[in-house]
């Protein structure tokens, strides 16, 4: 067996015997938090996140319920706590040729409110270890961890991480097509590749690998936002009550807490409020480097996606952008053709 195949120099229902044989097995022991709940990592927290909800400030506040990871994480020096069960399952994993690692989700109970001055404590347990698993990054195994939090012996929340360790899928070494969705690095230096860029703008977009992009994940808090990109429209919810635009989609609104929402539609408008030039690591369906924006929309809101019409290394904070929709092929189910929005630079403005 191959190290992609996660089998190396081992029969495969043995090594999935001994992975599994760590479930249940601790990940972390007895852990406390660096600090306690506090007021200044609640306000920078809410400044990042937009969130101006009066529940998070003042005398009486609570700490956001998202923030509940933020409490147990270590910071950027070398992480200490974790118990040997936890470091044996991932040595293993590495053994079999799995090891790169990528986060997938996690999932978050909440039981109470975090206030100012809780200290927290927590443990954390492998909670599963999935079967050999194919997908677009290679091949490899799921990981659950599930941290229960307490303050002072009380269970306040859960939080459940999700890895994949994973042995990466090879890539050719043969040369790309110039890729128009990513404002590869020769991109509008030479009149001839604009040009062949600009013709492109309304046909079908291709990724020089090949490969097709991943498909959006729709739920019923955003369908409606995607059912308005099938028809060539950015919509914004707005709550009926106090009138706050809000982007992403949410089921509530941020400023009020109203469950009542309708739509606006964006005029596509606006500027990059910040930005990253993606290189690594690499994926099949986007060609490096190119340029990944948040966008402020005219309206106010906020939107991440695809920077073109403008070489990457020459997107800069301020830089104005209109949204335009351009056809992708996409992987998954149903797969087949979607519209996505990208926001294409202005050119002689800004």
């Amino acid at each position: 067996m191959s190290a992609e195949d996660g089998t190396a120099g081992t029969d495969p229902d043995e090594r999935e015997s001994r992975l599994k044989a760590y479930q249940g097995r601790p990940a972390a022991v007895a852990r406390m938090g660096r600090d306690p709940v506090n007021l200044p990592m609640i306000r920078h927290w809410c400044e990042a996140m937009g969130d101006t909800s009066p529940a998070y400030s003042g005398p009486d506040a609570i700490a956001p319920p998202t923030m509940l990871q933020a409490w147990t994480m270590t910071g950027l020096s070398a992480y200490t706590g974790r118990a040997d069960a936890y470091a044996e399952l991932l040595a293993l994993l590495d053994e079999s040729g799995c090891t790169s690692v990528v986060a997938t989700d996690c999932e978050q109970e909440y039981l109470r409110p975090l206030r100012p001055g809780d200290e927290v404590t927590f443990d954390s347990v492998i909670e599963s270890v999935s079967s050999r698993k194919k997908t677009k990054l290679g091949t490899g195994h799921f990981v659950t961890t599930r941290t229960d939090v307490r303050v002072a012996g009380e269970l306040v929340g859960r939080h459940r991480f999700r890895i994949l360790k994973f042995a990466p899928t090879a890539v050719s070494n043969s040369a790309p097509e110039p890729d128009s969705q990513t404002a590869p690095q020769g991109f509008s230096r030479e009149a001839a590749e604009s040009a062949a860029e600009d013709a492109s703008r309304s046909s079908t977009a291709r990724t020089g690998s090949g490969a097709r992009r991943p498909r959006p994940v729709v739920n019923r808090d955003n369908e409606g936002f995607w059912q308005g990109v099938a028809e060539h429209r950015l919509l914004i919810q707005r709550c009926t009550a106090c009138g706050t635009l809000r982007h992403p989609w949410l089921p509530g609104c941020n400023a009020c807490g109203c469950l009542d929402w309708d739509t606006i539609e964006a005029s596509g408008a606006g500027t990059v409020h910040s930005y990253v030039i993606m290189h690594h690591p690499p994926f099949p369906a986007f060609e490096p480097p190119y340029a990944v924006g948040l966008i402020q929309l005219a309206e106010g809101v906020r939107m991440v996606s695809n920077v073109v019409g403008v070489p990457y290394d020459k997107v800069r904070i301020g830089l104005p952008v209109r949204a335009e929709f351009r056809r992708y092929e996409v992987a998954g189910a149903g797969a087949g053709e979607l519209d996505l929005p990208v926001f294409r630079a202005v050119e002689g403005e800004g």
